[in-house]
Parts: C-alpha cells; structure tokens; sequence
C-alpha cells in the first residue's frame, strides 16, 4: 500500500467568500502543492519570471471564483515573491491540471500551459 505524499508546508489564507488559499515555504513545498497535493481544478498562481512560492486557490465543487478572488490569491503570490516591493506585478494563473515538472528540473521548478497574466499589487488579504 503507497502512502500518501507529506503535507507540503504552507501559509494558509481565507479570503471573502470562504476561498482558501495556500503558498508554499520552500521550493520542496511548492513541488509538493503544485505537483501531489493540488486537486486538477485548483487555481495555480506564481509571479512571472521571478522566485517565489506557488499558490493554490482551492477548488469548490460549489462555486467558480470571481475575478477578485483570483486577483486576491494573485496578489497574495506576488507578496511571497522577490517582487513583493514592486508597484504592480505579472502573474501567472492556470489551473493546476497544466501544471507539469520538466524531467530533471530542480526543486520549485515547473512548466504551466494555458495560462494568463495577472497583473496585481502585492498584498495579503485584510490590508
């Protein structure tokens, strides 16, 4: 029997509307939401072209998120980057389903399809 992959280490966030959001600590952590523990409909973000976590808007079976929530969760990777300083911020967001890791990548390191710039200030939900 295969045991399940470890909780990867995360900030845990709720934004309006109940959305949770996760973002990994470490490049092992963010292979690990990105890669084992993201269900195919979550929302991938991570800022573009910079290092920093890789965050998850969960999926609902309930409900699609609306565009500030998407917005949120993307300022929300942008704050847990190298940019966090910056005016506004390109992130990219895709479903974690076009989520992929190039054979022999290093740790953190994935390739996303589909997916569309976000353009956000830093930021955790409530400030």
């Amino acid at each position: 029997m295969r045991k399940p992959p470890p909780e990867p280490r995360c900030w845990a966030y709720t934004l309006p509307g109940g959305w949770e959001v996760l973002a990994g600590k470490t490049d092992a952590d963010n292979d690990l939401l990105s890669l084992r523990y993201a269900h195919p409909n979550d929302w991938w973000f991570h800022v573009h072209g910079m290092p920093g976590s890789h965050v998850l808007l969960r999926w609902r079976e309930d409900a699609e998120p609306d565009r500030e929530a998407l917005r949120a969760a993307a300022a929300i990777a942008a704050w847990h980057s190298k940019a966090r300083t910056a005016g506004v911020v390109a992130v990219l967001c895709t479903r974690a389903k076009f989520i992929s890791k190039p054979r022999g990548a290093e740790p953190g390191s994935v390739c996303s399809k589909r997916d569309e710039v976000l353009k956000v200030r830093p930021g955790l939900p409530g400030e």
